[in-house]
């Protein structure tokens, strides 16, 4: 054995194991593309685009796809999923390919999605098939939204207040947001307007909003870029709850307002039948927290399961708690082990429960403000003329 008077510094490859937050600004699209380059954009494949000026030319200008890459390029530059299927003979034909199957040979349209990560490495956490959403649409959108823990945007429909409200009702997944109305942009360059999806504009609004402020915050009351004005009026005032605007949050659809001359989306619900799942914000907190968790426990899946793992499970998920907490993204959460939710007899096969829980951050969505009347400034009025 050799003798040494001093430190002995052995570096390791062992890491510390901080939980890492899930990527969010991910976008799952699907979308028609008749004259896109087959090579580019196969049909029913997930494809990953990351240079979305290159994809907008790879599309064509047929279908939906070309135009939904515009309005989502208008906001963010994020990772965005594709998956082209191919327009049916009528509409039914059409829902069918948009949403999909899952059969030995593969899964299509919005099925593909799932199969997403695998293919393109990348899980799509903001998902819409704009232009395509019907009713039977929007329902399977959810339903691989809370596949892949995200949330689906899809256009409400109704010709009026009442029918959008009705419309709603056919809905109760937290996964899913109804947008009302389309928006108009810029057609060339002499000043004309074209109709373009709200839904692909609210996908690249979420996508930036994830980058620069997080999945915390809802997609409402920030300003839209690209966009000239709206398909249908919507009336507001913020001081008037018997306005269009209020009536469809009301009835938990997110609609468009132009405030200081910026349109921007006005509303924070889902279509959640619970209301600790109201918000937008509340969903994807859920999502995220439960994903990040997850995954960032998999280094202790199959260890030898003693107190001492127990306990690191415990203050590491504490710790990414308090970081969240920080950031503003928690109002506050707290992890522990609860002995009672661990007999013996489930330690002894390999069970270990680990409890959490956490207050997500709400949307400040109604300000109420006190206005008062007063002559108390007027008491001195007579020593303020004479010092004037």
């Amino acid at each position: 054995m050799s003798f040494r008077h001093g430190i002995a510094v052995i570096e390791t490859g062992d890491t510390s194991r901080a939980l890492r937050t899930i990527a969010t600004a991910v976008i799952g699209l699907v979308a028609t593309a008749p004259d896109a380059k087959a090579d580019a954009f196969p049909i029913d494949t997930p494809v990953l685009v990351t240079d979305i000026g290159t994809a907008i030319i790879d599309a064509g200008a047929g279908g939906t796809l070309q135009s939904a890459l515009e309005a989502i390029g208008e906001q963010v530059r994020a990772p965005v999923i594709v998956v082209r299927v191919a327009p049916g003979a009528d509409v039914t034909a059409t829902n069918l390919a948009v949403i999909g199957e899952d059969t030995l040979e593969g899964r299509t349209g919005l099925q593909a999605l799932l199969a997403a990560d695998a293919v393109v490495g990348v899980k799509p956490r903001i998902i819409g098939a704009p232009g395509l959403d019907t009713q039977p649409v929007a329902a399977q959108l959810a339903l691989v939204a809370k596949k892949l823990r995200g949330m689906a945007y899809a256009r409400a429909i109704g010709a009026d207040t009442a029918a959008l409200a009705a419309y709603r009702a056919n809905f109760n997944q937290r996964e899913l947001m109804l947008i009302y109305p389309d928006v108009t942009v810029a057609d060339g360059v002499l000043g004309a307007s074209k109709p373009s999806p709200a839904v692909a504009h609210a996908l690249g609004l979420r996508a930036l909003i994830d980058q620069v402020q997080g999945f915390h915050k809802t997609l409402s009351n920030v300003a839209l870029q690209g966009v000239t004005g709206l398909t249908v009026p919507v009336q507001f005032d913020i001081q008037d709850e018997d306005t269009d605007a209020n009536i469809l949050n009301a009835a938990d659809i997110t609609t468009l307002v132009r405030i200081n001359g910026e349109l921007r989306f006005w509303g924070n619900h889902t279509c959640g039948a619970d209301e600790n799942f109201l918000f937008e914000s509340a969903t994807r907190t859920a999502q995220v927290l439960a994903d990040t968790i997850a995954e960032g426990m998999t280094w202790a899946i199959d260890k030898p399961l003693t107190p001492s793992l127990a306990r690191d499970i415990v203050e590491r998920i504490n710790e990414k708690l308090r970081l969240m907490k920080r950031a503003g993204q928690l109002l506050g959460g707290e992890c522990w082990f609860d002995p009672a939710g661990n007999p013996a007899d489930q330690l002894k096969i390999g069970r270990l429960k680990i409890s959490y829980r956490y207050t997500p951050v709400p949307p400040l969505e109604q300000l109420g403000l006190e206005q008062q009347i007063t002559d108390e400034y007027l008491a001195d009025f007579a020593t303020q003329v004479a010092n004037a």
